[in-house]
């Protein structure tokens, strides 16, 4: 292993602990917190750990082995399974967060109506749909035989070796990555932008507020 290799693997190790620790905190708050579970917001972060998780204790330390060894983990079976979690999670965690950025932008531009526009079951159908999203990608690639080591990335991923095949895999993958990445994306931006603004028109109310008061004052107090 060159030194490149030793800080990549270095880095691995870092994001594994931290992602571990901190998805870890995040079960345990909401195990032991009442309030969290009976919130809807509740159902997205539980969503979201549990994909988290399941990437850290997965696919993360597969892919150091991959940095040290250069070669793929276990046999070909071993390694779609893999790729095929990995495509399915990866997908999983970004539609969960944009699920949540739909949330809270509810919750925020809409407060006086979140509780009758995002139910329970309203949050269950949001999830639905992104389980069904997540997992119809790697079960149309793992048909295909689109999943396998890939040395770029050193992890079981994606991938295709074929040249025949090559365009219809470029389509798919830039399909995949366009209502997958770029959906969710374009989601939180569109979200927090909203929230942005809603925060930022609260501000100058308080500004107006906080101004009128200090002139009332000064008029009912004059030195």
């Amino acid at each position: 292993m060159n030194i490149w290799e030793v800080i990549l693997a270095f880095l691995v190790v870092v994001l594994i602990l931290v992602s571990l620790l901190s998805n870890v905190l995040v079960l345990i708050c909401f195990l032991y917190s009442a309030d969290i579970r009976k919130q809807v917001p509740g159902l997205f972060i539980l969503n979201l750990t549990f994909s988290n998780l399941l990437m850290t204790v997965l696919n993360m330390p597969l892919t150091l082995a991959g940095i040290i060894y250069k070669n793929q983990p276990g046999g070909d079976q071993f390694c779609h399974m893999v790729g095929f979690l990995e495509t399915f999670l990866t997908t999983n965690s970004m539609l969960s967060m944009a699920a949540l950025s739909i949330d809270r932008w509810i919750a925020v531009v809409f407060p006086l109506s979140y509780h009758s526009k995002m139910r329970y079951k309203d949050a269950a159908l949001i999830l639905s749909y992104t389980w069904l999203h997540s997992v119809s990608f790697p079960i149309v690639a793992a048909s295909l035989s689109w999943v396998g080591f890939h040395h770029l990335y050193a992890s079981c991923t994606l991938y295709n070796n074929r040249s025949e095949e090559r365009t219809q895999f470029v389509i798919f993958t830039g399909v995949f990555h366009v209502l997958s990445f770029l959906l969710s994306l374009v989601v939180l931006c569109f979200t927090y932008l909203k929230v942005l603004k809603v925060a930022r028109f609260h501000c100058k109310r308080i500004d107006v507020i906080t101004m009128q008061t200090l002139v009332l004052l000064v008029d009912i107090h004059p030195r």
